[in-house]
């Protein structure tokens, strides 16, 4: 038999237990670390109430307890709309195939404090032909009408949507471009690759991250899409779509400024009139603590992903990049985001040893990489400068005196220290360059390898370590 609960109210402090859709507590389990975070209790109200929340080893703080509604809200609203109820521990949205227009007791339903850079997963399924979607960096917009009352906007003029879809059963699936309306898409503006969705009736992992701009969606373990916030890439995708300056200059406006001035807002989950089901909702707060990784296992290119048709492969515990038969660029980046590090790497030029390591990089359509390298090139070329590409160029080239110090045809070690709008790389033990950025500052991304173009290149490349600041 189900259980299920009605919301009255939101926000009702109790402690709480898993039951079948999230799990039971072992018995004897070891007793768990609690945070507390505030939460605003209606429409524009400040955050000064607070919950106590579990949080496990890894920083992730469950943010649904699988038996109440604590910190969660209509939006706009100062309670649960009655179509949201908890069934057998997972949140569910009773629908009546009413579409959006919300009818009777319905709306998008809020976690009612506004996070900044964060990593959110959660386990969602739907019923046949069902429709909704992850809302982040929300905003409680409201406007006047023509009578000078205030009138609330939908959640999505501020808000990047994450979708959720029956692919096979629903029209949504079909619209749009290039199958952006399916879920894990940003809705209507990038579709999910690999499209990897579960069929209805089945529970399906999503994770998004944001992290200084840069939003990673992911479904059942893989990532699907990346994008850039408050970017020019951004700025384009929403004059493509239906939130462009022409077409809804609000959204446009909010869309563009996502999050606000502090760039941060509310997680939702969306009435689309259509049932769905959400359990094991959990976040983590970023930055992450120092902690040092060992990038490259030795073994194979996990937690890597390569770009371009250059080759990259493992072979006796190295990690070599090589030209391929297209003697174009290509890179290979970590698929993790780093913004202040230490990194350690070891690399030995065999042939022509024209690369670089990128840093606060991500890679866009067509193999352009976005970001700043610090080159690794023949005695000569720099080896420790650091040059924008397609932008600035060099920002600082090395002295010549200092040409020396690399050991062709032998393994070097470069060190590359990035701190705010400060980087600072070595050579062999010996500083190269010190410079401060404005723009390096701002940046974010990945750490990434470069093989140049024109062909006849091979670097090897082995103990990458990397120490997060």
């Amino acid at each position: 038999m189900k259980k299920v609960f009605y919301p009255l109210a939101c926000c009702c402090l109790a402690a709480g237990v898993f039951a079948s859709c999230g799990g039971q507590k072992k018995a004897n389990a070891p007793e768990e670390q609690k945070v507390a975070l505030s939460y605003s209790k209606s429409l524009k109200a400040p955050e000064t109430d607070s919950l106590n929340l579990t949080v496990d080893k890894d920083g992730y703080i469950t943010i649904f307890d699988g038996e109440t509604f604590n910190g969660w809200r209509g939006y706009g609203k100062d309670r649960v709309p009655s179509k949201w109820t908890i069934e057998d521990g997972c949140i569910k949205f009773n629908g009546s195939g009413g579409g959006e227009a919300q009818d009777g007791d319905g709306g998008d339903l809020i976690f009612a404090h506004k996070f900044k850079n964060f990593e959110l997963e959660l386990e969602w399924k739907v019923a046949k032909g069902s429709n909704s979607g992850i809302l982040y960096l929300a905003q409680e917009v409201t406007s006047k009408d023509k009578d000078g009352n205030d009138v609330l906007e939908p959640i999505y003029i501020s808000a990047p949507e994450y979708q959720i879809l029956d692919n096979a059963n629903h029209p949504d699936a079909k619209l749009g471009k290039d199958n952006n309306r399916q879920s894990a898409s940003l809705y209507d503006m990038i579709p999910a690759v690999p499209q990897n969705s579960k069929p209805f009736g089945e529970w399906n992992k999503a994770k998004i991250m944001v992290y200084k701009g840069t939003v990673v969606h992911g479904q059942n373990d893989e990532n699907v899409l990346e994008y850039h916030l408050w970017t020019k890439q951004w700025t384009d995708m929403l004059q493509a779509s239906k939130f462009s300056e022409e077409k809804w200059p609000l959204a446009f406006e909010l869309l563009n400024n996502c999050g606000g001035d502090n760039h941060e807002g509310f997680i939702g989950v969306q009435d689309h009139g259509d049932d769905v089901w959400f359990r094991n909702i959990k976040i983590k707060e970023l930055p992450r603590k120092t902690k040092e990784v060992t990038l490259f296992n030795g073994t194979d290119l996990k937690g890597w992903e390569a770009y371009g048709t250059e080759k990259w492969y493992v072979e006796d515990g190295l990690l070599i990049c090589e030209s391929g038969p297209d003697k174009k660029y290509g890179y290979l980046a970590t698929r993790d985001y780093y913004d202040d590090f230490d990194l350690t790497v070891e690399f030995k030029q065999e042939a022509d040893g024209n690369s670089g390591v990128f840093i606060r990089s991500f890679i866009e359509e067509d193999v352009k990489v976005n970001g700043w390298q610090v080159e690794v090139a023949p005695k000569g070329h720099d080896t420790g400068g650091i040059y924008e590409s397609y932008g600035r160029g060099w920002l600082i080239q090395i002295p010549d005196e200092k040409e020396n110090i690399l050991k062709e045809g032998d393994w070097n070690t470069m060190r590359i220290k990035v701190q705010g709008d400060n980087v600072q790389t070595w050579l062999n033990g010996q500083e190269m360059v010190n410079i401060n950025d404005e723009k390096i500052g701002a940046g974010q991304g990945r750490i990434a390898l470069q093989i140049h173009d024109g062909g006849g290149i091979k670097v090897l490349w082995r103990n990458l370590k990397v120490k997060t600041l």
